[in-house]
């Protein structure tokens, strides 16, 4: 195999030359957006261009999904490479030549990012000329945004001898050409909540005479709010967030039901455990006084990202070879945002880096999920560079 720097060299090189062709693929994927497992014709896309550079596909893998291999010298070492493909349902509100065509659903995460990342990562080191030490395994995943995606690939065994997986997150907040590094926990865990108060109906003007299920229920959600700085350590963070609450039948009867959905996020794995129980006691203890009765829905949904240490640190020396020391940004804080990308992380050891995507003559970049959402394109070269030349080290260590 050619020495690190040769190949490093190649890259560049590459990288260069294919610059207007991966602007022209991520600018087609914004401007034909599709919500999470709809994908059908981002997948169709992603798979005709795996498809010219010679690679194996498969389609509707995880129902949306593709999968794609560029075999190499030791077919028993496999790395994977996850890019997921889905879009958001927001209206976009940026002018662009290549805005959205569909209405009100936009690229508002920078998964049309991901996907040329990998889409471009996989035309560099098929051009390579040589065999690659080991084999690459390409996962453009669905359903991303509904944490049900990275599931279904796994579910069609995507993960199956997989050695070691590499992803990639865009970051308004890191300055494009720029590379965020996290060790250890990069995301959170989310789990999903509904809470259902049964009182009794009555006529709005005999309270006395009934169990209001709306009263009782702001209760909950204001108790369950103050008691997390009292009675969760503060080290080890918890963020619960009631999004949606249903109930009542008309302004002058008192509800007997109210619904309570939204969603609970932290970093511990001993807090997560005990979170339920302690949402239990907390909503039994505002119920049991006025006589309401409660259900309680706990879904358990994606666990944190952990970034192995090992592939973290590869990932952050071959960014200095291959960008330089300035293009790397130490992340010292986890985002409490979720990814399905840990979901992986249960078959095999992996990480996940930050692609800086923010514009640096600008003094507001917006962040994930708005509406004016805009990517720095000078980004997509750096993330395809980090990919591509932290995978050929990883294939090529022992």
């Amino acid at each position: 195999m050619p020495h690190s720097s040769a190949m490093l060299r190649e890259i560049h090189s590459l990288v260069e030359t294919l610059t207007p062709r991966l602007i022209e693929i991520r600018r087609h994927l914004h401007s034909h957006p599709e919500l999470s497992g709809q994908e059908y014709k981002t997948a169709a896309y992603v798979a005709g261009v795996l498809s010219s550079c010679g690679l194996r596909v498969q389609e509707l893998v995880g129902k949306t999904g593709v999968v794609a291999e560029l075999p190499g010298q030791d077919p028993s070492k496999i790395l994977a490479i996850r890019a997921d493909m889905d879009a958001l349902p927001i209206p976009e509100r940026v002018e662009l030549e290549f805005a959205s065509t569909q209405t009100g659903i936009m690229h508002a995460c920078g998964h049309d990012v991901h996907t040329t990342v990998g889409l471009g990562t996989a035309m560099v080191l098929s051009q390579l000329g040589v065999p690659l030490p080991g084999t690459l395994r390409f996962l453009f995943q669905p359903a991303e945004e509904t944490a049900q995606g990275a599931r279904w690939m796994i579910e069609d065994g995507v993960m199956a001898d997989v050695s070691a997986i590499f992803s990639v997150h865009a970051y308004p907040s890191v300055p494009a050409r720029t590379i965020g590094i996290r060790y250890g926990a990069l995301t959170a865990a989310a789990d999903d909540l509904d809470i259902t108060i049964i009182g009794e109906s009555g006529h709005g003007a005999r309270p006395h005479e009934a169990i209001d299920a709306i009263w009782i229920a702001s209760q909950v959600v204001t108790t369950l709010q103050q008691s997390i700085s009292r009675t969760q350590n503060p080290l080890h963070p918890v963020v619960l967030t009631i999004g949606q609450i249903s109930g009542g039948r008309a302004p002058n009867v008192i509800a007997d039901t109210v619904k309570l959905s939204g969603t609970v996020r932290s970093l511990h794995p001993d807090t997560r455990h005990h979170l339920p129980q302690w949402i239990e006691t907390i909503v039994a203890g505002v119920c049991q006084p006025y006589g309401a009765k409660y259900e309680i829905n706990y879904r358990r949904g994606v666990p944190s990202v952990l970034n192995d240490p090992a592939l973290t640190d590869l990932v952050a020396r071959s960014v200095s070879e291959a960008l330089g020391d300035q293009a790397i940004q130490l992340i010292h804080e986890p985002s409490l945002g979720a990814e399905d990308f840990a979901l992986y992380l249960e078959h095999a050891p992996g990480t996940m880096f930050r692609l800086g995507v923010g514009f640096t003559d600008r003094a507001v970049n917006h962040p994930l999920h708005h509406p004016k959402f805009e990517v720095d394109e000078s980004a997509i070269a750096s993330g395809v560079i980090t990919m591509a030349y932290s995978s050929y080290r990883y294939l090529q260590s022992p």
